[in-house]
């Protein structure tokens, strides 16, 4: 494979605090929370996602998300975003000094009936004022196309499905479309087609990719898009997260397997990975469990013991 095609530097959104916490059955500590979003800043993460403003009814998990962001250290160079369902969830993120906020649609139909009650055009209608307010207010506006690859109602979503919902969040202003795996279906063929696909709707810097591993394709993924021009993809360190709508279905690709691959082949990321390693380790014991990171565990065990 001639790499001469590959970008020299990627930008990692680090999304482990919260789309890797928050499906967690046990309640994560205020201060266990914010020491991951330490680690990983002090690892070098300039892109983290530490939190989401939603009705703890909905999402018990991110309740304390106005004391992480009291809390969280605020660096030059550093840029911390939040998702918010909406102008309320918006309000909070603003009177927290969020630097980014996170919005987000499905490409399937079936998947937005099913999950938020409304078709896509109806959830994009109701960010319309979400959107407004961000870009009034200064703060980056990113958002999520979900099930972009596959949906676990509908099954195959059309390109042209996901690129007709590439559209209208490029409509609201966004700074940045993330288009996401999010059962972890996507093969790297796929993968290929989607973003040439989206890459002609505007320039590729637009747009960022999130993988989930769940048929263990999230890095060949990743290299896929890589072939194709994007350089921006979201991780989760250790792997951590889920996604509650896919039997059996792993978090996503672990931020430790990527910056290897990135390493391995030349393109500079500015993060250290064996600090990485060392914050993945840690929220994993921390949660009783084994890393999902294949890298990461490779590479505890070949450290000398302690």
């Amino acid at each position: 494979m001639s790499t001469t095609k590959l970008p020299q530097r990627v930008s990692i959104t680090e999304v482990g605090p919260r789309d890797g916490l928050q499906n967690e059955a046990q309640m994560i500590p205020t201060e266990i929370k914010v020491e991951l979003c330490e680690r990983l800043l002090a690892a070098g993460v300039t892109n983290l996602e530490a939190t989401s403003f939603v009705s703890p009814k909905w999402v018990p998990q991110m309740a304390d998300a106005a004391d992480v962001m009291a809390r969280v250290p605020r660096l030059p160079g550093k840029r911390i975003s939040v998702l918010t369902p909406n102008l309320r969830g918006l309000e909070g993120a603003l009177a927290a000094g969020a630097d980014e906020i996170v919005i987000f649609g499905a490409a399937s139909e079936a998947f937005s009936q099913r999950n938020i009650n409304c078709s896509i055009s109806e959830s994009i209608e109701r960010f319309s004022p979400v959107a407004r307010l961000a870009k009034e207010s200064g703060v980056r506006l990113r958002s999520a196309i979900s099930v972009a690859f596959g949906c676990p109602y509908q099954g195959e979503v059309p390109v042209a499905d996901v690129i007709a919902v590439v559209r209208q969040m490029q409509d609201l202003g966004c700074d940045e479309i993330g288009i996401a795996d999010t059962i972890g279906v996507g093969t790297a063929a796929r993968v290929r087609e989607v973003f040439e696909a989206a890459g002609r709707e505007g320039p590729l810097e637009l747009f960022s990719a999130h993988f989930h591993d769940t048929y263990g394709q999230a890095v060949a993924n990743v290299l896929a898009a890589l072939e194709v021009g994007v350089t921006r993809f979201d991780t989760s360190i250790a792997g951590l997260g889920g996604c509650p709508f896919a039997k059996g279905a792993t978090g996503n690709v672990a931020t430790e397997d990527v910056v290897y691959l990135l390493r391995g082949l030349g393109i500079e990321t500015g993060l250290d990975l064996d600090a990485l390693v060392d914050a993945g380790q840690w929220i994993s014991g921390y949660l009783g469990r084994k890393s999902n990171s294949r890298a990461g565990n490779a590479m505890t065990a070949k450290r000398p013991a302690p």
